[in-house]
Formats: C-alpha cells, sequence, structure tokens
C-alpha cells in the first residue's frame, strides 16, 4: 500500500473516496465542513432528512457530491463529539473502507485524522488509520474451491494533515502501521488455516521463507530428537500421542549489534484435543486457534524486520499437537522438564504451560533483556477479562507497567493481573516438585505463577490471549491479537515512536 500527506482540502482532492464524519447533533468534522461548504450544506440536509446517521459504525456513501472532485464521500458516524478515541476512529476508518469494498477504488483519502482523537498525535493516527484499513481489506479464502471474488483495487490511502510539519511523523506512523497490518494478516492467516494445514511442521516452514532472502533475519528448527537432548520431558509430554512430530522455532532479528534481544515466545499447539483429558465435542474445531499465540509472535516479527527496527528480537515458538494415543501422556505421569523441576500432569488438557515451560527455559540462553510468552493458556481468563482485554501478568512491576502502557497507546488492550505465593501454592504436588494446575479458582493466575517456576533471574511477562486471540459464532477468525501491542512493545524499545 502507498501512503500519502496532505494539506489540501477534502473537496478540491480527486480520489476515489473521500472519508469525512459527522458528530451528534450535526457536528461535522473537518472534512466534512469543507465537503458541505463546497456543495452547498449537501451534507448538512442529508442530517435533517436523517439519510446519514452520527452513530458509530453506520458509513453513509454518497456518490457525486456536486462541487467534490471525488467520485464519492463516505460519512461514517462518529458519535458523541470530544469523545472520539482510537477505538472509535479505527471503527470509522475500517466501517468506511468496508462500504467500498464492492467498488474498484484504486485511491482513498482519510480526513479523520484532522480530529482531535484522545491520546493521538499524527503518528498514532496514521498508524491507526493504517491498521484499520489492513483489517477492512482482509479476508480468507484460500480454503474455498470455484472462483475467487475480485478483491478492492485500493492501492494508495491519504491522510489529511493540519500542517506540513506534521508530515514526517504521519508518513512514519503509516510505514508502521502498514508493516503492523501485513504482521496480523500473517498471523490471521496462520490462526484460519486448519489443522490439517498449518501443522508444526507448515509453521516451521513459514517462519523459514521468512527468514530466505532477509540478510538480518536467521530461522533455526529444532526436532524431536535434539529437544530431547535438551531435556525438554515437558515438551515432548504433550507431542508424545501426536503423529506429527513436534517442532522448536527460533527466529533471530539482528538489528542492534550485540545488544541484548526481546525475546517473544509463542503457543504453537496447532491443534488441541485435550489428549487423554479429552475436550467436550462442541467447539472443539476452534482448538485450530490453540496456537494462535505462535502466529502473534510471527506475525510480530514479519512487522519488527521489516520495518528494520535498530533492536535485536528473537521469537521461540514451541509447536506441538495434543493427540490421544496408547503412548499418550497420562493424568498422574510425572515428567522431568528442561530445567530439572519435575510436573505432575494432573491434567492433560493443561498442556500449554508445559511446552511453555521448556521454551522458556531455552531462553535463558539469549540473555533476554525482556521476555514475554504469548498463549491462549486458561478459559479463567475468558471469564476473567471477557474478549475485550489479554491478562498481563508479570515478576517485574516495571516491565508490567511497560506492556500495559503499549497495549493502551495500540488500542489492543490488555489488564494488569496478580501473581503470588497464596496462589502459587496451589501448584503443590505431593509426588514432584510440582503439579500442572492449580484446581478451579484463579485458574488463568496459578496458570501464570507455573510459568514463573521457570523465569526466576528473568524480566519476565506472560500475556493470556485465550479471550482476544479470535472471534466465535458468524464472525468465527482469528483476530491477529495482540500483534499491534507486541509491536508497540518493541517499537518502544527500539526508540521508534516519535
Amino acid at each position: 500500500m502507498k501512503y500519502f500527506t496532505t494539506t489540501g482540502k477534502a473537496s478540491r482532492r480527486a480520489a476515489d473516496c473521500v472519508i469525512v464524519g459527522v458528530y451528534n447533533r450535526g457536528k461535522l468534522s473537518a472534512g466534512a465542513s469543507d465537503i458541505d461548504t463546497a456543495s452547498k450544506r449537501y451534507i448538512q440536509d442529508l442530517i435533517k432528512s436523517g439519510d446519514i446517521s452520527s452513530t458509530p459504525g453506520r458509513v453513509t456513501l454518497l456518490n457525486k457530491v456536486p462541487g467534490v472532485k471525488a467520485g464519492r464521500v463516505a460519512v461514517a458516524g462518529l458519535g458523541k463529539a470530544g469523545s472520539l478515541d482510537a477505538i472509535g476512529f479505527r471503527q470509522a476508518v475500517a466501517a468506511s473502507v468496508r462500504s467500498l469494498l464492492d467498488s474498484k477504488s484504486n485511491q482513498i483519502l482519510n480526513t479523520l485524522t484532522l480530529e482531535t482523537v484522545k491520546d493521538c498525535g499524527p503518528y498514532h493516527l496514521a498508524r491507526h488509520s493504517a491498521e484499520a484499513v489492513g483489517d477492512a481489506l482482509y479476508r480468507f479464502d484460500q480454503m474455498k474451491s470455484g472462483r475467487k471474488k475480485a478483491p478492492m483495487p485500493l492501492n494508495t490511502v491519504g491522510h489529511s494533515i493540519a500542517k506540513r510539519g506534521d508530515a514526517a511523523k504521519s508518513e512514519r506512523g503509516a510505514k508502521h502501521g502498514d508493516a503492523i497490518a501485513n504482521g496480523v494478516a500473517l498471523a490471521k492467516d496462520l490462526g484460519n488455516l486448519p489443522a490439517n494445514v498449518c501443522t508444526p511442521n507448515y509453521l516451521a516452514k513459514t517462519a523459514k521463507k521468512m527468514a530466505s532472502g532477509n540478510g538480518k533475519l536467521t530461522t533455526r528448527v529444532l526436532n524431536e530428537a535434539e529437544m530431547k537432548k535438551l531435556g525438554m520431558g515437558s515438551l515432548l509430554s504433550v507431542t508424545a500421542g501426536a503423529i506429527e512430530p513436534g517442532k522448536m522455532i527460533i527466529m533471530q532479528y539482528k538489528g542492534a549489534g550485540s545488544d541484548k534481544p526481546v525475546v517473544l515466545v509463542g503457543k504453537g499447539v496447532t491443534f488441541d484435543t485435550g489428549g487423554i483429558s479429552l475436550k467436550p465435542g462442541a467447539s472443539m474445531d476452534e482448538m485450530k486457534f490453540d496456537m494462535c499465540g505462535a502466529a502473534s509472535v510471527i506475525g510480530t516479527m514479519s512487522a519488527i524486520s521489516s520495518m528494520k527496527l535498530e533492536i535485536n528480537l528473537t521469537i521461540i515458538v514451541p509447536a506441538v499437537e495434543n493427540m490421544p494415543a496408547g503412548d499418550a501422556t497420562r493424568p498422574g505421569d510425572i515428567v522431568k522438564s528442561m530445567s530439572g523441576q519435575t510436573i505432575e500432569v494432573l491434567n492433560t488438557d493443561a498442556e500449554g504451560r508445559m511446552i511453555l515451560c521448556d521454551a522458556l527455559t531455552y531462553a535463558r540462553r539469549f540473555k533476554p533483556a525482556a521476555l514475554i510468552d504469548v498463549a491462549t493458556l486458561t478459559g479463567a481468563c475468558v471469564v476473567a477479562l471477557g474478549k475485550h482485554r489479554c491478562a498481563i501478568y508479570s515478576n517485574n512491576d516495571d516491565l508490567q507497567d511497560e506492556i500495559f502502557a503499549a497495549a493502551k497507546r495500540s488500542e489492543d488492550l490488555g489488564w494488569p493481573m496478580p501473581m503470588g505465593d497464596q496462589y502459587t501454592a496451589q501448584l503443590k504436588s505431593n509426588f514432584a516438585d510440582m503439579a500442572n494446575i492449580g484446581g478451579p479458582g484463579g485458574g488463568s493466575i496459578t496458570a501464570a505463577c507455573f510459568l514463573g517456576k521457570f523465569t526466576d533471574g528473568m524480566h519476565w511477562a506472560h500475556l493470556d490471549i485465550a479471550g482476544v486471540a479470535w472471534k466465535s459464532g458468524g464472525q468465527k477468525g482469528s483476530t491477529g491479537r495482540p500483534v499491534s501491542l507486541l509491536s508497540e512493545f518493541v517499537l518502544s524499545r527500539a526508540g521508534a515512536l516519535p
């Protein structure tokens, strides 16, 4: 996608479509006001007649507005004046682009970047715009047969700015937003692919392909024999019942010499039956999404490497299938992790933490500046926070605050959660160093405490994304979260934010 900035009037731009907005009580956005003047109150008259709505998410598409050079004007509802935030801004941009999906529009101008949006300057407005455009254009149809519908041929997006001094920040925001949108799309694709296609080997091939031709990015893949030599008994206990071999994927982007890297670890269970602790059949198809942690860190690597940031970033993906079989791990079995600690497996459906703990131990060799694992780990997190925010756990208050701030800026929201000895005590086992579950109370917290046992001496955080990684129902599909949050965190660490 190409991006440009302009201080010119909306009515004077010969684009295929100009995006403007209207607030409650007929208040017009800056772009809408200019078009209304040029068209001799055309928009005001439509508002009075009830043909234009200010309801957020609603868009009225106008064709051949008199006095306006653009062929179309998309009028987005913005709600109450003075209350527009980044979520509402992104919703308005995405809805406007979706209203054009059946058109042959090549170029659009987004004038909503002139509006006052809470906690957003020119950089984040352009970045949110680029990410929203990417979200609106995304489609997943590669598994369908027959003739595919031609996509909207959009290739150029303009952002209105108030003064020329804002151009550099806006252009950087658009560039970063486009890279993040591509990373989100990759994460969505990986999540949406069925488990008979997106296997551990498929994830490994994807990671290798990304590194091909990229001088700063390398990918290494460990097989089960190599993991066994390293003592990864916990991870291998999960893949024991699967025919498809497990993989450990390590991607390294080196943009900052010998600096300590940020290390992201993503849970890559490409299908989770629950193992011997078999899940109920209803909605089990959605367990293809149990690798969305892996998809999100791979998508983040795509975004960061394409930005060519001056930072070192390492991605670790333990990729497995969790299947029931005669040689599958049983409840009551005890396994030894790479750290040497032993684990009593009380529930084989608590498998994510079993692969992550060995990946976190393996991460020590990189001496991380910060270590963050990302996982669709617990249903308890969905109960606690719903589908809106991921859970943020950490053994370091400053790191937790840093991630929370990145979540707010990126509008890929999270919420700080507690940890402590009283929760860790729930993991006590009579027969091993720990059990892999801590009972029904505080399930998301005890899962984090389990992982914390493998991170002593490291600045570590855990993101439980079970509630935000995918949507169910009629809009079923991967969301690509939290690629935006992770990218914002890395951008900040790299000093690349304005």
